[in-house]
């Protein structure tokens, strides 16, 4: 896609110079090297479903899927996918969790989010794993979504790091948008009706996809979690395991 907000030169700037500097509780990380995404494929009505190999290299369907796109009136910059390892793409596969359909489950262990289902089968996306993303376990509800979310750090962190005060709930947050550590799109999860703090959002960061980070939750590519949000029922439940 095109638009006249940015150029994807200046997009792609923009980025460098927001990852290096963006603090984030359950959000922003120091990632090492590249980490890569997936597509899936509908399997055909009435006939067993039987995944398809992992694509390799670039294709036209994963330019589709991880291609630039305008979103809320901004333009998220396309991820070169062939720099993540494939198995981190979206992808539908046969479902391995046991869970209902309609259910989220984390392996924190493989980096997968799982939103089975019915039919046997599930979506399949690569995640990015934080500090606050092995803190929780066991079952909740995605109780609240929110496309395009301020961030807030916590106090705590504001004490730690001064220069987040300019975020912090007493200023506000940090306004949406392409910086923002929580990406385009926040799934809160709560357990017995409190807020667990564990958060499943995007992130402009792909190359902490399928890997251990410095801080955050769970994180997708922003193209991935826009696609879970449409998918995730409404109080949806969701299992986590470490």
């Amino acid at each position: 896609m095109t638009t006249d907000l940015f150029s994807r030169r200046r997009l792609l700037s923009l980025l460098a110079v927001g990852t290096a500097s963006t603090l984030a509780s359950c959000a922003s990380s120091r990632p090492g090297p590249a980490g890569l995404n997936i597509t899936y494929r509908d399997g055909d009505a009435g006939l067993p479903f039987v995944p398809s190999p992992p694509m390799r290299g670039r294709s036209p369907e994963l330019d589709a899927i991880y291609g630039e796109t305008v979103d809320g009136g901004f333009v998220i910059p396309a991820v070169p996918y062939w720099q993540i390892d494939p198995r981190f793409y979206r992808q539908r596969v046969v479902d391995p969790t046991g869970q209902p359909p309609g259910t989220v489950v984390v392996d924190t262990a493989s980096r997968f989010l799982y939103l089975v289902e019915p039919g046997g089968t599930a979506m399949r996306y690569g995640v990015g794993i934080g500090r606050q993303g092995f803190a929780w376990q066991g079952e909740g509800v995605i109780q609240w979504r929110q496309k395009w979310p301020k961030w807030t750090p916590p106090d705590e962190m504001v004490a730690r790091q001064p220069e987040l005060v300019r975020y912090s709930s007493a200023n506000g947050g940090m306004q949406p948008g392409l910086m923002n550590p929580l990406g385009a799109r926040a799934l809160y999860i709560f357990k017995n009706g409190q807020d667990t703090l564990y958060r499943l959002h995007g992130s402009p960061e792909w190359n902490s996809i399928g890997k251990a980070v410095s801080s955050g939750c769970v994180r997708l590519m922003n193209q991935d979690i826009i696609d879970l949000y449409e998918r995730v029922p409404q109080k949806a439940r969701i299992v986590v395991w470490q």
